[in-house]
């Protein structure tokens, strides 16, 4: 009887855009975030590097995926399906090529033997057709057709150009300070730029643990942006609730500015890094594993934080993979969630507390249209308008009252994701 040979191994780089290939595959056909695709896609692979190229390797191909998509239809007599494995392939190569800069013959090799038979033929030429035009990508990327329509809609042509811009590389890294009162100094020792006291965006940085201050706890990465939502609230000796509290900004902001807070999420998985942080930091909350839906505080709180569950379509610069899984279904779903949510932790407020709604998304459905709702339907709460001073310099206040950011906002200094967020007074 015949021995079975053991599969031949993957030559050397291969096996980074094979897993890259499952990363795609994840987010495209099954729907799932970037990250939770990474890490089994990633599972085998022996170094952190690898993984780090697997990352940047998808990222890159959802960033540029409609532009990359225009120049393999140019290039094919018939446009190839989406899912195709030999359309994968070149949106793999060409990213390497035009998006990170790996010489053309590497590219091409690295992914031919992800494609079996005919199609190895039909990739292998049309990468090379592509390459001896030669062929670059536009200067920014261009946003999914059913993106720009929607955000046209909302908020009209300036705002798509600039989610466009903002959508061409990841955006730089901000950390929030526990005191607020170290921001020069340690912006001078980062060599860092300060847009808010207690805040710092580095524009190059290493690994985030290797970055000065980590182990002493003195600041952790929150996007400027998401960072506003408990500014809000401001300082405070009371009880404060963080509801969906995980993966722990917000929290440590709070326990930072004085509060006793009690921190609740669904998710085992995501408390426990918000309890590492809180290690880290030397802060203190108490954690409440519980569905929000189902649990009530034993008393009603001073302030209430709720950052609900979204379609994080503000958040596409760092997790492109959200243009293409957001879909109109999600966004419903996502609205339902956040207005029985809203209506319970309404009641967790004592009179005269703060009420803070947020969401981490660009649709008007998940922020100024659900609070239109919540107000008409609670007399007993009325909108405490956003001040100016509240806000970063380049981010205006709305006339109407509540916190709203683009991507576009502050883009010479490195850009906003897109928030929601309104200040709420319980009357009685």
């Amino acid at each position: 009887m015949a021995e079975r040979r053991a599969p031949a191994a993957d030559p050397p780089g291969v096996a980074a855009r094979r897993a890259a290939l499952r990363v795609l595959d994840g987010v495209l056909r099954r729907g799932e975030a970037l990250e939770v695709a990474l890490g089994p896609a990633t599972r085998g692979l022996d170094r952190a590097d690898d993984r780090g190229l697997v990352h940047a390797l998808a990222a890159a191909v959802l960033r540029w995926m409609v532009d990359l998509d225009a120049l393999i239809d140019s290039a094919t007599a018939r446009a190839l399906p989406d899912d195709a494995k030999a359309r994968m392939a070149l949106r793999l190569a060409l990213a390497q090529a035009l998006v990170l800069g790996t010489p053309g013959h590497a590219a091409i090799a690295t992914v031919l033997p992800l494609v079996d038979g005919g199609p190895r033929k039909l990739v292998h030429g049309v990468f090379g057709t592509l390459m001896r035009r030669p062929v670059a990508l536009p200067e920014v990327p261009t946003l999914p057709a059913p993106v720009a329509a929607r955000w046209q809609a909302a908020w009209g042509a300036a705002m798509v150009a600039g989610a466009e811009r903002a959508l061409a590389a990841p955006p730089p890294l901000d950390l929030t300070l526990a005191d607020a009162g170290q921001t020069e100094a340690l912006a001078a020792r980062l060599h860092g730029v300060s847009l808010m006291p207690g805040h710092l965006r580095l524009a190059e940085h290493g690994g985030v643990p290797e970055i000065e201050g980590f182990g002493e706890g003195g600041w952790w990465v929150q996007d400027l942006a998401a960072s506003l939502p408990a500014r809000l609230i401001g300082g405070g000796e009371g009880r404060a609730i963080d509801v969906c509290a995980a993966p722990g900004g917000k929290t440590m902001q709070l326990a930072a500015a004085g509060w006793h807070v009690t921190a609740i999420d669904i998710a085992e998985s995501r408390l426990a890094r918000l309890s590492e942080n809180l290690g880290r930091t030397g802060l203190s909350a108490e954690i409440v594993t519980a569905d929000a839906l189902k649990w009530s505080p034993p008393a009603p709180a001073d302030a209430v934080l709720l950052d609900a569950p979204c379609s994080a379509t503000g958040i596409f610069r760092r997790h492109p993979d959200v243009l293409y899984r957001a879909h109109p279904r999600l966004i419903g779903e996502m609205v339902a969630l956040q207005t029985r949510l809203l209506n319970r932790v309404a009641n967790w407020v004592r009179p005269g507390g703060v009420l803070v709604y947020a969401t981490c998304s660009l649709e008007p459905e998940e922020g100024e249209r659900q609070l239109e709702r919540f107000l008409a339907a609670h007399a007993n709460f009325t909108l405490d308008p956003v001040l100016p001073d509240e806000l970063p310099d380049g981010v205006p206040a709305t006339r109407q009252g509540w916190l709203r950011t683009f991507p576009q906002q502050i883009a010479d200094k490195g850009g906003l994701d897109g928030f929601f967020a309104a200040r709420m007074i319980r009357t009685g």
